[in-house]
């Protein structure tokens, strides 16, 4: 109970497995790995509403009280890696540093994407469609999803992660749970709600932030791991996994459990 606790935040259309390979490496090295499921995830509950960035914050910073921490590093990838941003600024108690894995800013998010990437939120905007498309033919999109994002020629996904991925999402309502994330981003931009994130997030982050991108990631494009400076004001690190894409923690996974754990013994105990 004593070791720092490392909070692993999965991203769409994954749940709290995409870090199976980093989970033995970091506890062997000393802290306590935990892996959550996001809200209408896995094994969450799946909550009619609640997918907005204050709510589910304050999920993480719920779990991490829960777990008897008061504070731990969080790890998100993707839509995880958004909700780590988000409660590094609503709850800066519990973020004792943050590694956003694929994952701009979210004020930076909506002009991070490559335009297929776009396009294909855009397509999450619509009522039903999108949830029969990711359930049609066993899931079979939501392998494509994954193989289209992640580097050309690579293993993932392999068997194994295909047929986790796709049965997790088949369970309803995760795929209507899954896509409200995409939802509220794009239709709170002229909200009220929308413009409060907006207003908080341009409140820096004070503490240490590593951001780690896969060099052929094909959903986002390079530039979104550019910082203002006033956004981050804590030690900030950059790191690029070349031959990995949208997934560098599954396609990598060696290296970037190195790189990972390289940058955890760099911060205050």
């Amino acid at each position: 109970m004593d070791d720092p606790l490392v909070l692993f935040l999965h991203g769409f259309p994954e749940f709290w497995w995409a870090w199976r390979h980093q989970l033995p490496v970091i506890a062997e090295a000393g802290y306590r790995a935990v892996a959550m499921d996001l809200r209408g995830y896995g094994a969450s509950d799946k909550t009619p509403r609640g997918y907005d960035p204050f709510t589910v914050a304050a999920d993480v910073s719920g779990v991490i009280r829960s777990l008897g921490a008061t504070n731990a590093v969080v790890v998100g990838h993707g839509w995880g890696g958004f909700v780590g941003w988000s409660a590094a600024v609503l709850a800066p108690r519990q973020v004792r540093a943050l590694a956003a894995v694929s994952a701009p800013h979210p004020l930076l998010l909506m002009r991070s994407g490559r335009p297929r990437s776009v396009a294909q939120v855009g397509w999450f905007q619509l009522p039903i469609l999108p949830e029969r498309r990711l359930l049609a033919h066993d899931g079979i999109h939501i392998e494509r999803l994954l193989r289209s994002w992640s580097a050309p020629g690579g293993q993932f996904p392999d068997a194994e992660a295909s047929r986790r991925y796709r049965a997790a999402l088949q369970v309803w309502p995760a795929p209507h749970c899954a896509l409200e994330y995409h939802r509220w981003f794009v239709r709170s931009r002229l909200r009220s709600d929308g413009r409060r994130f907006s207003a908080r997030m341009r409140e820096p982050v004070t503490v240490p932030v590593l951001q780690l991108n896969g060099g052929k990631d094909s959903a986002l494009a390079p530039e979104s791991a550019v910082l203002p400076p006033k956004l981050v004001t804590g030690p900030l690190r950059h790191e690029v996994l070349t031959s990995a894409g949208h997934f560098p923690h599954e396609e990598s996974p060696a290296e970037f459990s190195r790189v990972l754990l390289d940058w955890l013994r760099s911060l205050p105990s």
